[in-house]
């Protein structure tokens, strides 16, 4: 048995951990990776990764049996969908267990699992992780990818968060009134030492957030040891990528929130009061 680890970045400590058998890192670019027994790497020449998915298919060599995790990341989701198009596989999300034939699902924010069985390969999108340490050297291989160019780039000067691999999460929603009142949730993130990540109202309503800060369905699916959801009334499409946090710890000023079904700690009250008394107190 293989498995098949796709990826353009080193941060893949879950996937691995999800891996059996054989491991091999398929990878876009020049990320160094590790905890995998052998590389693929295939060179972009200066081009987008999704423009490599050609040769990312025919990288992937998988047998009945074997499995192809994917990095879920932009890039990662476009390979995926290459991959599973081409080779006529399933594409599981929201993955809790895995094996060759089957898995086991989260579904509707975590209140219900489904089992799935499959014949032949399958592919599954999993968040990022951790930077396994070492550089496992491997075979390069280039050529010709889909016929594109980069005639533009629209660079968001913002830090790059790595959801995936965090221990603790600050969410945000729409219970934030204005963006400047994010500074808020950064201040609390930062006395906790978590990351903040966001509803995707955020993202594609208000255009606070980066793509890659949302979490939710189409997002990132995390399991932190602590997830603070404030202002959030918590609808599936984000609880579906949260459940899997060990203790969550809710804000919101409406108490019939859906939100505060998944708390373990729950605190009615307005963010602009409790957030600067958690603050004070997180720091004294």
């Amino acid at each position: 048995m293989t498995t098949w680890i796709v990826t353009t970045v080193s941060e893949i400590s879950t996937l691995v951990a999800l891996a059996q058998g054989e491991k091999v890192g398929v990878v876009v670019g020049d990320a160094p990776v590790g905890g995998v027994d052998r590389v693929i790497r295939i060179e972009t020449g200066g081009a987008p990764a999704e423009a490599l998915a050609p040769l990312v298919v025919e990288a992937v060599d998988a047998q009945p049996g074997d499995l192809i995790l994917v990095a879920n990341n932009p890039a990662g989701r476009s390979l995926a969908g290459a991959l599973c198009a081409a080779k006529n596989v399933p594409l599981l999300r929201n993955v809790r267990e895995l094996s060759a034939t089957s898995a086991t699902l989260s579904r509707f924010g975590g209140k219900v699992e489904e089992s799935v069985q499959f014949a032949g390969p399958a592919l599954a999108l999993v968040s990022e992780g951790e930077r396994v340490e070492g550089d496992v050297a491997g075979d390069t291989v280039s050529g010709a990818g889909y016929d594109v160019s980069v005639v533009a780039e629209d660079i968001h000067p913002g830090a790059q968060v790595n959801l995936g691999g965090a221990t603790r999460i600050v969410g945000v929603g729409r219970g934030f009134v204005a963006q400047e009142d994010l500074a808020l949730a950064r201040e609390l993130a930062r006395a906790i030492g978590a990351e903040v990540g966001c509803t995707r109202p955020l993202v594609e309503g208000h255009g606070w957030f980066d793509r890659d800060s949302y979490l939710g369905v189409s997002g990132h699916t995390v399991a932190p040891d602590l997830y603070i959801p404030v202002g959030i009334s918590g609808q599936i499409h984000h609880t579906a990528g949260i459940d899997g946090a060990q203790t969550i710890v809710v804000i919101n000023n409406d108490e019939t929130a859906a939100m505060f079904e998944l708390a373990d700690y729950g605190i009615v009250g307005n963010l602009y009061e409790v957030l600067p008394k958690m603050i004070e107190a997180l720091k004294a």
